[in-house]
């Protein structure tokens, strides 16, 4: 459109005006007309009451003008919600959303749509729950340890309730038998909406749904599926913004679904007993404008300028006539410019007019005040520094908030840090989301924050606790020290003596082993000990033997074979476990501890050092299901074989590292791996060194030792 004419201008906001009254005529009789179609609602829900109970429970009270009708509950994983649609109700609260943040329960939304209402309990974790009525009054208790009831539930198909929960629960409660996906379709809706329908053997499964760029991906954690699911479903023929569906099975009974898509859309998923739904729906133009407009892009109706030196304010006036839009300019708005543009939003025209004549505008509404961007600057100055008085004199609220996963005191030193020290110019360098007359304190005994502020600053503190005051994941941490041996030693050693006697005339010879041995023959005093009549002792102590002995008038030999062969095999394992929190630090040590004496100025004193299993962990849980460890262990014990003045030596086994690790699965951290072998000979000289005959002389020994050390170590994150 090329701007150039009044009265073209002026003919086409004639018929844009005739169009609006007609268009406002007829929506004010459509209006009537379904105002007088709608039946009223017999039913009225009028109050909305929350209790704490206690132990983590909380209770919900919904207060109807009669009795309650049955509700159709279903729960919602991500964000937790639980959601009761109201047949026949009309919706009598003052206000849409009531701010409740009692235990796990945040507000309570409730929406009146046609003939019913829905009221949607929006959680801070997912919590279980139970349902029942009292007069006119729908109780909801929230809270752990609850059985849920389900009060709208199909009935489930013979496989199915062979393998439910034998008492139903939260989402995330399992049996022995892991749950399964029974069946994955897909619906198209009415309106262009792409529907993937997954049927799970049992209700209350654990779904994790991530968002990322061109698909929409869902987990499930611990779930069974058979071969003929795993597989890919082209969709693109149902014109939705679903293309196609791939399911997989991985490592750790998990199961993986990833749905591709195209163009823009809006993501709902919720899950009812036995069925889980997530439900891509197309955004509207109306929406995908919005959108549009939050990334700063130019969406208006497109026009052509082409003017020399005109007046700004004259351009403008041509653009708010362009646009219908309410246009104030400031008296200080002078001068001329030229502009030759074509086919531009005019919302684009408008931003090069400011920005050349470096003016500046703020919307409100329909109306756009237009002025230099200093004068801008300055008036919101003005009132930011009226608004600092208004806040100086508003006045202050005592609230308490509680505190239910962390300690109050940690959080209130981030509310309101005073220790940060000063920065070079003197001033006080502290993070606060305090005002100046604000203060925080905490009563240990209810874990519980005592805040004195304005209004707007409390609620800005409890939006903070409420994003804080989350339950902290917790990480079991098994801990394996193996210690294997295998041991071998062969030995074989002998005991050989020659005891002789002899006379010749008046000479009298003896020989034997030793020389007592041999005067006691040579005397004529008989047979020698067995320990003096050997010439070779080399035995295998405490050894199996065969032994020979021949007797002569004169000659005497002794011969004893010793042999033996040991094999040992051992295997120490040292099983240490230890829960911890997300993040935090946890130790778990058993063992002794061993005194030592020492000697120093003070004389001899007893000192004690430890010798202790110990394993030291620090788990952080990343966001796609991994556990980060920085780990330390250790297996000391004393060896009081080995001594140094009295003392024992320690051996020492350590590793420190840290590691990744999937959740569930078990790595070796590091390991020692000894091998010892020994050979030993010890023989009589000359004689040993002579074949075969050389075996009497000699003791052989041949010793095999090997040691293994291993660690392993395996986190599971508890549920």
């Amino acid at each position: 459109m090329n701007v150039e004419c009044d009265s073209t201008s002026g003919t086409m906001r004639q018929a844009r005006t005739q169009w609006r009254a007609t268009g406002a005529v007829l929506l004010w009789l459509a209006s009537l007309a379904l105002l007088a179609a709608a039946p009223l609602s017999a039913q009225e829900l009028q109050d909305v009451r929350a209790t704490g109970l206690g132990s983590g429970q909380t209770q919900l009270a919904l207060q109807f003008s009669d009795a309650p009708p049955d509700p159709n509950i279903f729960v919602i994983d991500s964000p937790p919600r639980i959601a009761l649609d109201l047949p026949g109700v009309s919706n009598r609260l003052a206000a849409r959303t009531t701010e409740l943040n009692i235990g796990p329960l945040e507000s309570v939304t409730a929406v009146e749509a046609g003939e019913r209402t829905r009221v949607v309990v929006n959680l801070n974790q997912g919590s279980d729950y139970r349902s029942r009525v009292e007069g006119n009054n729908l109780i909801l208790t929230i809270g752990a340890g609850v059985a849920r009831a389900e009060p709208v539930a199909a009935t489930p198909e013979p496989r199915a309730a062979a393998e439910a929960d034998p008492a139903p629960g939260r989402a995330g409660v399992r049996s022995a038998r892991p749950p399964e996906i029974m069946d994955v379709d897909f619906r198209r809706g009415e309106e262009g909406q792409g529907r993937v329908m997954i049927e799970l053997s049992r209700p209350g499964v654990s779904v994790e749904v991530q968002e990322q760029a061109g698909r929409v991906e869902l987990v499930f954690p611990r779930v069974l599926m058979d071969d003929d699911l795993v597989r890919r479903m082209n969709v693109v023929d149902f014109a939705t913004p679903v293309v196609s569906i791939d399911t997989a099975r991985e490592r750790d009974e998990r199961v993986r679904m990833v749905i591709n898509t195209t163009g823009e859309y809006d993501v709902l998923s919720y899950q009812a007993d036995r069925n889980f739904v997530i439900e891509l729906a197309p955004l509207s133009e109306e929406e995908r404008e919005a959108i549009r407009v939050e990334r700063e892009e130019f969406v208006g109706e497109r026009l052509s300028l082409n003017f020399q030196d005109i007046e700004v304010r004259s351009v403008l006036q041509l653009l708010a006539d362009f646009t219908d839009l309410n246009i104030v300019v400031s008296d200080t708005v002078t001068g001329n410019i030229t502009l030759r543009l074509n086919n531009v939003p005019w919302d684009q025209a408008l931003d090069i007019v400011l920005r050349v004549r470096d003016l500046d505008k703020r919307m409100t509404g329909n109306v756009i005040y237009v002025a230099p961007r200093e004068e801008i600057a300055q008036r919101e100055r003005r009132e930011l520094e009226a608004l600092k008085e208004q806040e100086d004199l508003a006045p202050l609220r005592t609230e308490f908030i509680s505190v239910n996963f962390t300690q109050a005191e940690s959080i209130r030193r981030l509310i309101h840090d005073r220790d940060r020290g000063r920065t070079g110019d003197g001033t006080d360098r502290r993070m606060s989301f305090l005002s100046d007359r604000g203060s925080v304190s905490v009563d240990a005994r209810t874990n519980t924050l005592i805040i004195r502020d304005t209004q707007e600053q409390i609620e800005s503190i409890r939006r903070l606790v409420q994003r804080l005051d989350v339950a902290t994941q917790q990480v079991l941490i098994e801990t394996r020290v193996v210690i294997a041996d295998d041991n071998f030693r062969r030995d074989l050693g002998v005991r050989f003596g020659v005891t002789g006697f002899d006379e010749t005339g008046r000479t009298r010879s003896g020989v034997s082993g030793t020389l007592d041995g041999s005067d006691q023959v040579a005397r004529g005093g008989g047979i020698p000990a067995i320990n003096d009549r050997l010439n070779v002792a080399l035995p295998v102590p405490d050894a199996p033997s065969v032994a020979f002995t021949i007797l002569r008038p004169d000659l005497l030999l002794d011969l004893e074979l010793s042999a033996l062969q040991v094999e040992g095999r051992g295997e120490i394992i040292s099983s240490p476990r230890v829960i911890t929190a997300n993040g935090e630090t946890a130790t778990i040590k058993q063992g002794q501890e061993i005194p030592f004496l020492s000697v120093g100025d003070q004389g001899t004193q007893v000192e004690f050092r430890d010798a202790v299993l110990l394993t030291e962990v620090t788990p952080q849980i990343t966001p796609n299901g991994n556990v980060i460890m920085a780990i330390r262990v250790t297996k000391d014990e004393p060896d009081f074989s080995r001594t140094v003045q009295g003392n024992p030596l320690i051996n020492k086994r350590e590793v420190e590292t840290q590691v990744v690790v999937a959740n569930g699965e078990t790595v070796v951290l590091g390991g020692v791996y000894e091998i010892t072998n020994l050979e030993r000979l010890e023989s009589v000289p000359f004689f040993g060194d002579l074949p075969i005959l050389g075996n009497l002389f000699r003791n052989r020994t041949a010793q095999s030792d090997k040691a293994e050390l291993l660690v392993f170590v395996t986190p599971r994150v508890l549920d």
